[in-house]
């Protein structure tokens, strides 16, 4: 019982620290994309942990983890996208009059 409350703990430690790189990490995409990943994978570790404790399948974390691979993809996609178009991935480079 204390593995499964400190792994809890640790998991939602993990998630805070991801929202406040998030929220601080506001200059470069690239950076919010890695913190937006921690968030997914505290997420995906507190998932595993509780659903193996309580004797769950397994298949709603595999479902999970294909989702958070595909939000991945989808992000560096964007990234590569940005950087071509504008030289960067500085958010202080776009220009809301730009398409």
């Amino acid at each position: 019982m204390l593995i499964l409350s400190s792994s809890i703990a640790f998991s939602v430690f993990m998630f805070i620290c991801g929202v406040v790189s998030f929220v601080g990490a506001r200059k470069h995409l690239l950076s919010t994309l890695l913190s937006l990943e921690f968030i997914m994978l505290s997420v995906f570790w507190l998932m595993s942990v509780v659903i193996v404790n309580l004797g769950g399948d397994s298949y709603f974390i595999l479902f999970f983890l294909t989702l958070a691979a595909c939000e991945g993809a989808l992000g560096l996609a964007l990234l590569v996208s940005v950087v071509r178009t504008h030289g960067s991935d500085n958010f202080s480079s776009f220009s809301v009059l730009q398409c």
